[in-house]
């Protein structure tokens, strides 16, 4: 079994494909600042939630409580579309929607995204490699 098998893995996977094609389309929003008419394009919102449900068969994760001192979590995942959706383009008066300064947020936060789910899968693979007696 590799780690590609396991579902958190192929959905942390499916998180940073998806991170790196955002940071494109921003990159390519940046590049195209000084373009008359030029509309900047992003990826449509992704419901992780419903990815996660396609590849563990539930859109709910609890943890389980194996021993009668551990916590119970006190709620479950928050749903992406109970979220309210906001226009996040203003068109300037050039006729060009794209505001560099809210571009330069939105790649940081995807990088900051993208660390995160790398850093994860990092602590994860060293979690594997303890419980099989390989962590050096």
């Amino acid at each position: 079994m590799t780690i590609q098998n396991i579902a958190l893995f192929q959905a942390m996977g499916a998180k940073m494909g998806y991170l790196n094609t955002r940071q494109g389309l921003i990159a390519n929003n940046i590049a195209n600042a000084d373009t008359p008419e030029y509309r900047p394009r992003d990826l449509t919102k992704v419901d992780f939630g419903a990815v996660l449900k396609d590849v563990t068969g539930s859109s709910k994760i609890r943890v389980n409580q194996t021993r009668a001192g551990h916590m119970i979590p006190g709620g479950d995942i928050d749903n992406a579309r109970d979220r309210k959706v906001r226009m996040t383009y203003e068109v300037a008066p050039a006729d060009n929607a794209v505001i560099i300064e809210e571009q330069m947020v939105e790649a940081t936060k995807t990088t900051m995204d993208y660390n995160l789910m790398t850093s994860l899968m990092r602590k994860n693979v060293g979690l594997i490699r303890t419980a099989l007696g390989q962590n050096r």
